[in-house]
């Protein structure tokens, strides 16, 4: 790809930076976005791929080589729930179980291309397996840094993969800040910063909207940690709505535990950005993130959306992880509580019957075994 078609980065003082060099934050220490896409239409869809690939035509860099191992593709399922007839997307059928590997696959595809043969992650445990994953596939090095109160399941399919472990005492912050510190001696390929993991997250909007017969639903509701789904949503049925293939975007619901819902507070409050505070643990520890990078993005792309937030109680949690699998969906604390948020937008008038809903259910139950092992105590 010619240098003048290459899309840019921006960062948050409005520096460009090329799309095609290595780079997760700009200089002004701020996270970066890609510019806005044209997107595509459905005649771009590669119809013989039968992974998320079918549309890299909507990525800013459609001609790297892809590092995949068939994620994407997830069904939508229906079920009532909560009185409501909807459509769930469990991304747990991705290849290590979560929705992450769809941001891996584009990120670490960009990054062997760009020339780096080892890298930093920080996770709370889906984010390094998945990472470490697509590393072993495309022949990088890994190193993750995870919380010490990980789920030891995800630390063991890293481990597994190939990818170095470093448990880290404290909180999920006190990971993200360690991995910050070590970015000066190997590339730091964050999930939470590297602008191309959200390209990769935003196909899971191209792939709704085709499932649904080429429209768009009239909300997404996801659990919401570092914001990534959310952010991925925004960008890709912007997208979709700017190459004219759908009239409006869905509101964006977001779910988060009362034990740590800094996004809900700062949507609450009005604010801008999230306010700096300590949080208790949480069953939900994919979402146990208490000062997302991209808080100011999260928190507009929820507002533009005409979209709204709520905490579930701590108590909540597994009673929902629960009824989940009794419909035979097993999912971790962290998807599960979309079930009882979902009740509390219906309650609120925020979801109607007459609404297209697609709830996403973000990784599967089998990471969180010896939590849920619980259920079967009481």
């Amino acid at each position: 790809m010619a240098a003048d078609t290459v899309p840019h980065l921006v960062d948050r003082g409005g520096r460009r930076y090329p799309c095609d060099e290595p780079r997760w934050r700009g200089d002004d220490g701020s996270p970066l976005m890609t510019q806005p896409l044209p997107g595509i239409t459905r005649d771009a869809i590669d119809t013989s791929v039968n992974s998320q690939w079918r549309y890299r035509a909507a990525l800013p860099l459609p001609e790297i080589d892809p590092v995949s191992l068939g994620e994407g593709r997830t069904p939508l399922l229906p079920r009532t729930l909560a009185g409501l007839h909807v459509t769930v997307k469990p991304e747990s059928m991705n290849p290590t179980g979560s929705f992450k590997d769809r941001g891996s696959s584009v990120l670490i595809s960009a990054l062997r291309a760009q020339g780096i043969r080892r890298l930093l992650e920080d996770s709370s445990g889906n984010g390094g397996s998945s990472i470490a994953a697509y590393c072993a596939a495309a022949g990088l090095e890994a190193r993750i840094i995870a919380p010490a109160a990980t789920s030891p399941s995800k630390i063991v399919q890293s481990r597994l993969h190939g990818a170095g472990v470093d448990l880290v005492p404290g909180s999920r912050q006190d990971v993200a800040d360690e991995a910050v510190r070590r970015s000066d001696s190997v590339f730091y390929a964050s999930h939470n910063w590297h602008p191309q993991f959200l390209q990769g997250v935003k196909l899971i909007a191209y792939e709704i909207w085709e499932d649904l017969g080429f429209t768009a639903p009239s909300a997404v509701l996801v659990p919401a940690g570092a914001g990534s789904l959310v952010l991925g949503c925004a960008l890709g049925f912007a997208e979709l709505r700017r190459a004219g293939e759908i009239d409006r975007v869905p509101r964006i619901l977001i779910s988060q535990p009362e034990h740590c819902c800094p996004l809900v507070r700062a949507l609450t409050s009005g604010a801008d950005e999230v306010d700096a505070r300590t949080w208790p643990t949480t069953l939900a520890e994919g979402t146990a993130i208490a000062q997302p990078v991209r808080d100011r993005e999260v928190l507009r792309a929820i507002r533009d959306s005409g979209g709204a937030a709520t905490s579930v109680a701590e108590t909540d949690l597994l009673p929902a992880v629960n009824e989940l699998a009794r419909t035979g969906l097993l999912v971790e604390p962290t998807s599960a509580q979309v079930l009882p948020a979902l009740r509390q937008f219906r309650e609120a008038g925020q979801v109607t019957e007459s609404d297209t809903v697609v709830l996403v259910l973000t990784g599967s139950g089998l990471k969180a075994a010896q939590t849920l092992s619980r259920l079967l105590a009481e």
